[in-house]
């Protein structure tokens, strides 16, 4: 279930114009943990729902995209789907622990090789960095051979105003030699979002998991939104930057991609029983 409180007392702790005004409402909450194996815990189960989710949204390509999440206790440690499972398939029992140097030392199965090119290089060189994500997409990969940012077309894409970049380093060649992820790691400081040319999407966070995992579909489906935008030939009308910036600070934040996310994870849970075996 959702980790929620009724609470008699309204507190804004997160600065977000969502918390309720209300007293005595039903309202997620970020739950605290009295020890690292609770902690643990809960970023596998959430790890393994944002699999599930990308399997839901069909944001999976074979073998490739991966899903990582730091261990609370080891942080130079983080947690994986593993390879060659499906996202649909991805459970508590077959999740994989790595360290930055691609070695598992929990789990079965083998850790892909790009995913800890790309994924470990970042982790390593940003200790704030706790989650990240990248899947190969329809939209978010066409998008990408543009090699451009995100334009302010709506409020979901000013979410990204000036949070993401656009990476042209190691664009389109495969990411499985070490270098190519010292290569692309630097652009990652600062923002959630990247947009890699000739590859595809990536996000990061330094909140959770399902922050990082709900910025990527609303990424994804904001690349698909400024495609069709542009397929008209008619150039559209921005956002401007000060509304831009105010949208992006109050539906955009870390925050509020972890609350957008908690509605997926109720959904799961109730319709996916084996996501925890």
């Amino acid at each position: 279930m959702l980790d929620t409180v009724k609470n008699e007392t309204v507190e804004r702790e997160h600065g977000s114009l969502y918390e309720p005004t209300q007293a005595n409402r039903i309202f997620p909450r970020i739950p605290t943990f009295e020890n690292f194996e609770a902690e643990r815990l809960h970023r596998k189960k959430r790890l393994v729902a944002a699999c599930r989710a990308f399997a839901l949204d069909r944001l999976d390509y074979g073998f490739a995209g991966h899903l990582t999440i730091r261990d609370p206790e080891h942080p130079e440690l983080y947690w994986t789907n593993p390879m060659c499972v499906h996202f649909a398939q991805v459970k508590l029992s077959n999740l994989i622990l790595v360290d930055h140097k691609g070695y598992v030392l929990e789990g079965d199965h083998a850790i892909n090789r790009a995913g800890f090119v790309l994924h470990a290089a970042v982790h390593e060189a940003h200790p704030d960095i706790l989650a990240m994500c990248h899947a190969h997409t329809v939209y978010g990969t066409a998008f990408a051979a543009l090699g451009i940012p995100l334009e302010p077309i709506s409020q979901d894409a000013a979410a990204f105003f000036e949070d993401h970049v656009v990476i042209t380093e190691e664009a389109g060649q495969v990411a499985v030699e070490e270098q190519a992820g010292v290569a692309v790691c630097d652009w990652f400081k600062g923002v959630k979002a990247a947009i890699h040319q000739n590859h595809g999407l990536f996000t990061a966070s330094r909140h959770s998991i399902e922050s990082a995992a709900f910025w990527f579909m609303a990424l994804e489906r904001c690349c698909q939104q400024q495609l069709l935008v542009q397929a008209t030939g008619q150039k559209p009308k921005l956002v401007p930057p000060d509304r831009a910036r105010y949208s992006r600070e109050h539906v955009g934040s870390e925050y509020i991609g972890w609350l957008h996310f908690q509605s997926i994870y109720d959904h799961l849970i109730k319709t996916q029983p084996d996501m925890f075996t």
